[in-house]
């Protein structure tokens, strides 16, 4: 399971905040949803962002992607020595409550590829069968992600949604994370200051 971090995450931090030291925030509250999963290999994943191999526990593997333009396939191919199926999360998710997760991993029962959708068409996550199949080629940020994967999809029935999250993408999506939830203690602490 890899945690995707991109420097566009620093975009979301709301004034007065740094967003170099919201990125990082950000990114190790997901990377903690991803690693506190049992049964399951956490990966940070990111293109180009320094300090990032700061946030992971001893032995997570750190991997630097390509700035290439799909990533979600340098992604998963990344994966591939971890397991048959592989999940992609985006750094900027860090209240996801981690059952959203095991959702994911139990469409992959019923099709190849599932998607966690986010409330602005974006995806939270992206789960698959590995290798990924080229047809898959759609990439977390990208407009209706769910849509557009069904269209690339020779069938039907080839890509699956679980329940939908949110991501933090600009300065006003911090009213979505919700105080209630567990979790997500860097960035509340970031936020609190």
């Amino acid at each position: 399971m890899g945690v995707l971090i991109t420097p566009g995450i620093a975009g979301a931090a709301p004034p007065g905040v740094d967003p170099g030291e919201f990125l990082i925030a950000v990114a190790e509250d997901t990377y903690e949803v991803a690693a506190g999963l049992d049964l399951v290999r956490p990966v940070i994943l990111h293109t180009g962002v320094a300090g990032v191999e700061d946030i992971a526990w001893p032995g997570t593997p750190v991997i630097a992607l390509p700035p290439a333009t799909p990533v979600l396939p340098h992604a998963f191919a990344a994966l591939e020595p971890y397991g048959e199926a592989g999940v992609v999360i985006s750094g900027d998710a860090p209240d996801l409550p981690p059952l959203l997760i095991g959702k994911l991993f139990r469409e992959l029962g019923r099709a190849p590829v599932a998607v966690c959708p986010s409330e602005d068409g974006s995806a939270v996550a992206i789960a698959a069968s590995l290798p990924l199949l080229s047809w898959a080629t759609a990439d977390l940020d990208d407009d209706d992600v769910v849509k557009r994967l069904r269209a690339l999809a020779p069938g039907r029935r080839m890509v699956a949604t679980g329940p939908g999250w949110h991501r933090l993408r600009a300065p006003v999506d911090i009213h979505r994370l919700d105080p209630g939830l567990e979790g997500w203690e860097n960035t509340r602490a970031l936020l609190e200051a």
